[in-house]
């Protein structure tokens, strides 16, 4: 059996909440209870969990999301905290050795970032992302997990976006595309 490792990317209250900085609003919500039962899965086989967040600087005028959308994440506000009982559960959880809180600036959970490093350290072959937004942050990360070697694994009741045009196509794509199973959770 494959060693795997569950990637939560950017489940924050400014991708989340209803009045979040850059919220997916009501898609977001609705997959809040499979993205906490798959991390307590994760969890509870003791496998390596990594929670992904976005972070940026207040004012960063030369970030490049700076041009395409509104300041959100900002470090040391409470929208980069995880939404809902994703937060309640972390701060049961952070101590434990299998979860890792990283920050991210781009996209990708592994631009610029030493996930890759955490990755291979623990002889993870297989990534399980969950998170938002399907088409932006969760797709190039799983991008980035395909280019790097890594087997790929997305539940599509565990992933949203604002946009669901975007949504759908990158299912698609993750799965012809990348080669990734597209299951879920419950």
């Amino acid at each position: 059996m494959k060693k795997r490792a569950l990637l939560n990317v950017d489940y924050t209250y400014d991708f989340v909440a209803p009045d979040g900085k850059l919220t997916c609003g009501k898609p977001g919500q609705d997959i809040e209870a499979a993205i906490v039962q798959v991390t307590k899965n994760f969890f509870d086989a003791n496998e390596y969990i990594v929670l992904a967040i976005d972070k940026h600087e207040q004012g960063d005028s030369h970030h490049p999301e700076t041009k395409l959308f509104p300041e959100h994440n900002v470090s040391g506000t409470a929208g980069r905290e995880l939404y809902g009982s994703l937060q309640d559960w972390y701060k049961k959880n952070k101590q434990a050795t299998n979860v890792y809180y990283m920050d991210k600036t781009r996209y990708s959970a592994f631009a610029g970032t030493n996930l890759e490093i955490k990755l291979r350290e623990r002889g993870i072959e297989e990534v399980h992302i969950v998170g938002v937004c399907t088409d932006i942050c969760v797709l190039h990360t799983a991008i980035d997990a395909y280019n790097k070697g890594f087997d790929i694994v997305l539940y599509s009741d565990a992933v949203a976006s604002f946009n669901e045009a975007g949504h759908k196509w990158a299912l698609t794509h993750f799965t012809n595309t990348l080669g990734a199973k597209v299951t879920t959770v419950t």
